[in-house]
């Protein structure tokens, strides 16, 4: 007969305090709890009772300040602060999370709540012996291991902790998939980093509370129905943090004490940015700019893409002579534009560059490959030294950081893998040239290169990132995540909506997309599947860009970009066209609501809020705005309801049945009235509404006690400026909003160079009052008041005579 091996005891043996932490002994292993707030505890276990140092090193450790309490019962173990309550069974060690006065937020499954398996892991070894194929991708020529010596390096386990959700919950987080998933229940999630994939450790819940897990490798969320966990793919220990603030606001909050503040873009990040694939001379740049002041169409930035190097130098960190003779004196002719510049730089660059020759003899690429090895200080010091002696030195104001997973093996295949698949594909391929317990994060490093960098070279101009790859933490390193290489169709459209939400709902705040989509037309591989062959000559087309472009104005980055066809507004239609114009009108209300969107930022380093965000976060009470996919609020005052279908042309150009009425289905939640930013008609809330939405705009509400400052709309944020500031109130409540201003550049902020205008509603009175605090240089521009009712709208003036 076959040995039976029985299964170690779960039951609590001993209980311990050491210094900041809980540890909880048991026959499996060690459970420590470590306070971090009133609201956040982290949980780690190990089989071997050590707590790798590393792990989790990105994240702060605020156990000094937590204060907290402990006691033992008979069958239980209690640890809690002002705030929350965990109680620790003793048979099966299991946490329950529940509030002070007992509501319980989220338990571990009853027995076997926590697993971990030891596997080996092996070290590339780069020696003659390695072989290595080259292969052909959109982000240039890669390289890939096909055989190689490798050697043991210790050993890592997969982990899994198991949870208890409760009936009727709603999970949304984990970054941003393209497949448009909303709730995350009853789903499998993938984990890793991809093209139009970005991966983060963090969900939150509908009955408010997050889980942000330590891990920096590739993981796995399932839930089936009968069993729920959350698994890891290599890690020395098993490690999550429960946030349970008061309000998924809060749990935001903690998230950014234990991962870091979101630095504030420069103030002109947040006006047009016009890119395409590609611009090709500095001539070509010029011109574009030139055009864009002629019509007085709103600009700040124009995007360089790939190729801005010599033919055949992939990734090489300076300007082709003869297409950019004259870099600096590019920038300088754009500048005195009021446009700024953002440049492409990649990670791989070809063994024909000087680049590559530099990091080679230094070894310091990744194995078998011509990527940097961004996990390397001295390798991002390195690359920050290339980049600063032929680029950031002729001024350029900001980097795309393209391909920052650094791997897409999905974009190798002609036929789409499956998702199973293709996460197993990539931890393989990814281990073998990371560190499997880093797989995740190369891109989070690769940031901290150049902000570290950029700082120490010049600190007055403030770095802005945009990038494709990024964790919880990017967010203190500058960076704007992008969704990558989607293509155009309404699906992707109305899926893209869903991503964004779910990639703020993971803690991080600047996120934007291809307006329009990067590809327009079908190619023979999987991935470039537009639907629109004609491209511009397809009115179908046309249409469903207004329709992107009217959401993308209201992102917290606003950006054009893609493949196929040109993107600058005057292609798809001369002065006055329907499409020209509503492109026009999105450009213009985008700029009139500068002072509102930086004040948001403002809001985001000062109070580490968010600008996007699900309805959920706003409106717990309300769970039907839980399954909500297509409407978010952006801020506190607006709410946002993006067209996601033909109401003019189909594919091709046929013009959609006359008949066809353009209005949009809104939902708009309950516990407050609500606004027609277009015509002020006040709505209840609570209830579903049908809302005019013709091609020339998108429809937008406003929460009733809302104050929102514009300016009259210019051709770029510098331009405005100074100039006066409107003060829209939306009265329904006592309201109050607070107007942030400081250099718009530089990091003065961060020691308190700013202004901030405290402006408050008095719904008895009718009074609109404010008071500002700082620096008061920075207070710019007249304050009006315009009082928006649903009969009338009143001016300041008009108030006072009443």
């Amino acid at each position: 007969m076959m040995d039976v091996f029985l299964p170690k005891k779960e039951a609590i043996e001993k209980v311990r305090r050491e210094k900041n932490a809980l540890f909880l002994e048991q026959e499996t292993g060690l459970l420590r709890l470590l306070p971090q707030t009133d609201t956040a505890v982290r949980i780690s276990w190990s089989r071997d009772g050590q707590f790798e140092k590393r792990q989790g090193e990105v994240y702060a450790d605020l156990s000094d300040t937590a204060s907290w309490n402990w006691k033992e019962e008979e069958s239980r173990i209690l640890l809690w602060t002002d705030k929350l309550c965990l109680a620790i069974d003793r048979q099966t060690g299991s946490i329950r999370y529940e509030k002070p006065d007992g509501t319980l937020l989220l338990a571990e499954r009853g027995k076997q709540c926590r697993e971990m398996e030891s596997f080996p892991v092996y070290k590339t070894v780069v020696n003659d012996r390695m072989e290595v194929e080259e292969v052909v991708t959109p982000d240039g020529v890669k390289k890939r291991i096909k055989a190689a010596d490798r050697v043991h390096d210790g050993n890592l386990y997969h982990t899994r902790v198991y949870f208890d959700f409760q009936p009727g919950e709603v999970l949304l987080g984990l970054g941003q998939d393209e497949a448009g998933v909303w709730d995350l229940r009853h789903t499998t999630r993938y984990g890793h980093q991809a093209n139009r994939k970005i991966a983060l450790p963090m969900f939150v819940s509908g009955r408010q509370y997050g889980i942000l897990s330590g891990t920096q490798s590739a993981f796995l969320f399932c839930d089936t129905g009968e069993k729920a966990y959350f698994q890891t793919e290599a890690d020395s220990f098993l490690d999550y943090y429960f946030l349970g603030g008061e309000g998924l606001f809060e749990v935001i909050r903690d998230f950014r004490r234990l991962t870091g503040k979101a630095a504030i873009p420069p103030e002109w990040a947040f006006g047009y940015i016009q890119s395409q694939e590609r611009y090709e001379s500095a001539e070509e740049l010029i011109s574009v700019a030139g055009e864009f002041r002629r019509r007085q169409l709103g600009l700040d930035c124009l995007v360089l893409d790939w190729m801005s190097w010599e033919n055949g130098k992939w990734g090489q960190k300076s300007f082709d002579p003869v297409r950019f003779p004259d870099p600096a004196g590019l920038m300088e002719r754009l500048h005195e534009q009021q446009v700024h510049f953002m440049l492409s730089i990649w990670p791989n660059m070809s063994k024909e560059t000087e680049n590559y020759r530099e990091f080679a003899e230094r070894k310091l690429l990744l194995p078998g490959t011509e990527i940097y090895d961004a996990f390397s200080p001295e390798a991002r010091q390195l690359y920050w030294k290339q980049v600063k002696e032929k680029l950031f030195g002729c001024g350029i104001d900001a980097w795309w950081c393209d391909s920052s997973e650094p791997l897409s093996p999905e974009w190798e295949r002609r036929m789409e893998p499956e998702a199973g698949e293709l996460y197993r594909e990539y931890v393989e391929e990814a281990s073998k040239v990371m560190p499997a317990d880093q797989i995740n994060v190369f891109g989070l490093y690769h940031a901290r290169g150049l902000w570290e960098g950029q700082r120490s070279t010049d600190d007055g101009k403030r770095v802005m990132n945009l990038t494709r790859s990024g964790w919880a933490g990017s967010q203190r390193y500058g960076t704007v995540l992008w969704s990558g290489d989607i293509a155009a169709d309404w699906g992707t459209l109305r899926h893209q909506i869903a991503a964004g939400l779910q990639f703020c709902a993971g803690g991080l705040p600047y996120w934007t997309l291809d307006i329009g989509a990067f590809f327009v037309k079908k190619g023979i591989q999987w991935f470039w599947n537009g639907e629109y062959p004609g491209g511009l000559e397809d009115a179908g087309y046309r249409e469903l860009y207004v329709r992107w472009f009217q959401y993308a104005a209201f992102l917290p980055i606003f950006r054009a970009h893609g493949t196929d066809v040109r993107r600058e507004p005057w292609q798809f239609g001369a002065e006055g066209d329907l499409f020209y114009e509503a492109l026009r009108e999105a450009i213009r209300l985008r700029y009139s609501l500068l002072p509102y969107l930086y004040s948001l930022a403002g809001e985001v380093y000062l109070e580490d809020g968010m600008m996007m965000r699900p309805l959920m976060f706003d409106f717990p009470e309300d769970e039907k705005v839980f399954r909500i996919s297509d409407q978010y609020m952006l801020g506190d005052a607006l709410m946002i309801c993006p067209v996601t279908v033909p109401m003019y042309y189909e594919k091709g150009g046929r013009s959609i049945e006359t008949g066809t009425r353009k209005v949009r289905k809104v939902y708009l939640p309950a516990g407050t009235d609500w606004y027609d930013w277009h015509t002020g008609e006040r709505l209840s809330g609570g209830q579903e509404t049908e809302t005019s939405a013709p091609l020339s705009q998108i429809p937008v509400f406003v929460r009733a006690g809302s104050i929102i400052p514009v300016r009259v709309p210019g051709m770029s944020s510098a331009a405005m400026r100074g100039t006066p500031v409107t003060l829209q109130v939306y009265p329904g409540r006592d309201a109050a909003f607070t107007l942030y201003e400081d250099a718009g550049d530089g990091y003065g902020y961060e020691e308190g160079a700013c202004c901030r205008t405290r402006i408050t509603w008095d719904e008895e009175t009718e009074q609109v009052d404010w008071v500002s605090e700082g620096d008061l240089a920075y207070r710019q521009g007249e304050l009006q008041v315009k009082l928006i009712r649903a009969d009338a709208v009143q001016t300041h003036e008009e108030m006072e005579k009443q």
